[in-house]
């Protein structure tokens, strides 16, 4: 059953300019959207939410799928 009460958070990286981009889930951690705040924010939205820490993703949790901060730091190559 999805349970609206439960809040998940993956930091994805702390960056030099104090932002943090991370993932947030409600019910399931697999269907999240991608955030990005400062820090500050960051820790004020966690606390608020009440949410879970995920752990970062695997390699091979990231074999199968792409997200949007992974497109911005690596290349994929072509299909053609």
């Amino acid at each position: 059953m999805f349970n609206v009460t439960q809040k998940f958070v993956r930091i994805l990286e702390t960056r030099a300019d104090d932002m943090v981009e991370f993932e947030f889930a409600i019910g399931e951690p697999e269907l999240f959207v991608e955030l990005m705040m400062p820090s500050a924010a960051f820790k004020e939205f966690c606390a608020t939410n009440s949410v879970s820490l995920l752990p970062p993703k695997t390699e091979s949790q990231n074999d199968w799928d792409w997200s949007l901060h992974q497109a911005l730091h690596q290349r994929f190559k072509s299909t053609e």
